[in-house]
């Protein structure tokens, strides 16, 4: 799966304790934007949510950050994995939020 100027790929990585989300031009290899439960603004509202809810705000604001820079349509790509719990979380709140996949 690879990202092109028109449609970027969502990439999403999570750990332990975090989930990232970034949204990468494959063609010239930049990251556009990037949003994960260490941001400032996210890590204020993270304390006392479930993981599945911390995805939700980094879903969220994955999506804000991607619809300011223009980007409304993304190729969403898992990072192999499944598609359930802080994955689905995270994807289906970036929908909510604008975002086309």
């Amino acid at each position: 799966m690879e990202g092109t100027p028109s449609r970027p790929r969502l990439c999403v990585y999570r750990s332990l304790n975090h989930i990232y989300a970034q949204v990468i031009d494959d063609t010239r290899g930049h990251t556009l934007v990037a949003a994960s439960t260490l941001d400032p603004e996210t890590r204020a509202q993270v304390d006392g949510k479930t993981k599945a809810g911390q995805a939700e705000l980094v879903g969220a604001a994955i999506a804000k950050k991607a619809l300011s820079q223009g980007i409304d349509e993304v190729a969403f790509d898992r990072g192999g994995y499944k598609y359930h719990g802080r994955v689905k979380a995270l994807a289906e709140a970036a929908r909510q939020s604008g975002l086309k996949f």
